[in-house]
């Protein structure tokens, strides 16, 4: 086997199949079940006069996709509280209706590469009253936000002393604000656009989180999580997730879905459950560190990179430079941990999920699309340039700057 230069620095898009799916797709007609909520624009909304009756941007995306490999779709509604267990009951394939990357929800499905980026923000009647966080974080404050989704833990969570009220409809949202019967709600960068828009004299706080919005696969399709991956990496380099993010919102944002990006968020992912890896342990009595374990899984990830590389006939990071980036997630994993069980203020959401069961198996979830997406980076990585981006991406709670340097160094060494 040979390689050349401009293969690893460029490889083609059936190239990039080869690396993130494993498998040739088949190519044989079929119907793709797609749950959305049809009340997240711009995401996702009803819509008569739209085909099917939907549309948006999660809704345009997944009819291109559709299209490309010659699938139909189903369109299944959810609610949001009912999310995950319509996911367990597997009611659809893949959940496209602007999903935010959350640990619980890694736990219990796959992710796909991000599709986009999005922060919460809160829309206030009267900004004259209310122009800071702070001054939301009262208990006279009345503040309306979608039932059970992403929004509503962050409400929760950034004004506990407001009192709060979750909306059963979240297209009945923007309308307790409009009528009085809240003073703000709570939204997220996209659709607060839309909803200023309709809400005169309506001022903006925020954003006061970073988000990253992808498609939430059932945990055993790991077969049609690839191919989504390898597709949202093969239409950002042509263009297509730009035009259409362009159409659909008042800013299309980073391009979320190109190799190094979409690896530094996995990353991100991965690091993201550990304070709930750390608390679930400490409750269980495992200890938080266990050798024999992390070198099982080292291995198992050395060799996942390994392969992935001989499927592309792609060459391969050396062993050595694996073992290194994998390593310094584990430290920074083990780091992580130890600082969320010693925060007496760290709340995490109940329930929590079954370390076995739960977390073991999505972090291996994540492992699999991070194997993936070493393949796939640009060769010759400058170290200054994978520092930057690390800067932006790795978002984890209790990351100290040394371990995202750690990893960013380790990462620079994989594309060389």
């Amino acid at each position: 086997m040979s390689w050349t230069r401009s293969e690893r620095i460029r490889p083609s898009a059936g190239l990039l199949c080869a690396v993130l799916c494993g498998i040739a797709a088949s190519g044989e007609p079929g119907t793709l079940r797609v749950g959305t909520s049809a009340d997240y624009p711009p995401f996702s909304r009803a819509d008569e006069d739209a085909p099917d009756g939907y549309a948006g941007l999660e809704i345009d995306l997944a009819r291109a996709y559709a299209a490309d490999r010659g699938l139909g779709i189903e369109w299944v509604r959810f609610r949001w509280p009912q999310l995950l267990a319509d996911l367990a009951a597997d009611h659809f394939d893949v959940a496209m209706s602007g999903v935010t990357v959350r640990a619980d929800r890694a736990a219990a499905g796959r992710y796909t590469i991000a599709t986009l980026e999005t922060g919460a923000v809160a829309l206030v009647a009267d900004p004259q009253r209310y122009g800071k966080v702070h001054d939301l974080n009262r208990s006279r404050v009345r503040i309306g936000v979608n039932a059970g989704g992403h929004l509503e833990a962050v409400a929760r969570r950034t004004f506990p002393r407001a009192t709060l009220i979750a909306i059963p409809a979240n297209d009945r949202v923007r309308e307790a604000l409009v009528s009085g019967a809240v003073d703000a709600i709570v939204t997220e960068t996209h659709e607060a656009a839309l909803w200023r828009a309709e809400s005169e004299g309506a001022g903006e706080i925020g954003p006061f989180t970073r988000d990253r919005k992808a498609w939430l696969v059932r945990p055993e399709r790991d077969t049609l999580a690839a191919d989504l991956d390898a597709w949202l990496l093969e239409k950002e380099a042509d263009g297509t997730l730009l035009r259409l993010r362009s159409e659909h919102l008042a800013s299309p944002g980073p391009a979320t879905a190109e190799p190094l990006r979409a690896l530094l968020a996995a990353v991100d992912e991965r690091l993201s459950l550990m304070p709930l890896v750390g608390v679930v342990k400490r409750r269980s009595g495992v200890p938080l560190e266990v050798p024999e374990r992390e070198a099982a899984v080292l291995d198992a990830a050395s060799t996942a990179v390994l392969e992935a590389a001989s499927r592309s006939e792609l060459r391969p990071p050396s062993v050595l430079d694996i073992r290194k980036f994998f390593r310094a997630q584990m430290e920074a994993a083990k780091r992580i941990q130890l600082s969320a069980v010693q925060d007496a203020s760290f709340e995490p959401g109940e329930p929590l999920p079954d370390l076995v069961d739960g977390l073991r198996p999505g972090l291996l979830r994540v492992g699999e699309r991070i194997a993936r997406l070493i393949v796939a980076l640009p060769g010759g990585l400058a170290a200054d340039i994978v520092r930057a981006k690390a800067d932006e991406e790795l978002r984890a709670p209790y990351l100290s700057n040394r371990d995202r340097r750690a990893l960013a160094d380790a990462i620079a060494k994989l594309s060389r």
